[in-house]
């Protein structure tokens, strides 16, 4: 599976964007999609997953504010991210697990090439 990921950009803290991550393959049979950031000097860490049939789990720090989505007919999985703080600040990555669950506590075999988000205070 190739991810290919896109829409971070500069926001100013208490703005909004909307990541994008395109599957090159048929996300029905991918059960898991998620995203996960890491800020430097920090490890990677998951902030949403979603599965197949529309259910997620979030990241406590992102609670309220991020929602992640995905539209299986257009292999795409999304994450609208909104009340950005400059800690939300890192590189994003889509990530694939065909075979996770939303309680499995694991990361995805696929991942795509990371798409930078910089909140400004």
């Amino acid at each position: 599976v190739q991810l290919q990921a896109s829409g971070g950009g500069l926001v100013q803290a208490g703005g909004s964007l909307k990541l994008s991550c395109v599957a090159s393959e048929n996300m029905w049979r991918i059960n898991i999609m998620g995203w996960y950031r890491q800020a430097p000097g920090n490890q990677r860490e998951r902030v949403a997953i979603i599965n197949v049939t529309g259910h997620t789990r979030y990241a406590d720090s992102v609670k309220g504010r991020f929602t992640i989505s995905r539209d299986n007919a257009k292999k795409t999985v999304y994450l609208e991210m909104n009340s950005l703080k400059p800690e939300d600040t890192a590189l994003y990555y889509c990530n694939a697990d065909p075979s996770g669950t939303l309680w499995l506590n694991r990361a995805g075999q696929y991942w795509g090439q990371g798409t930078q988000v910089t909140v400004s205070s």
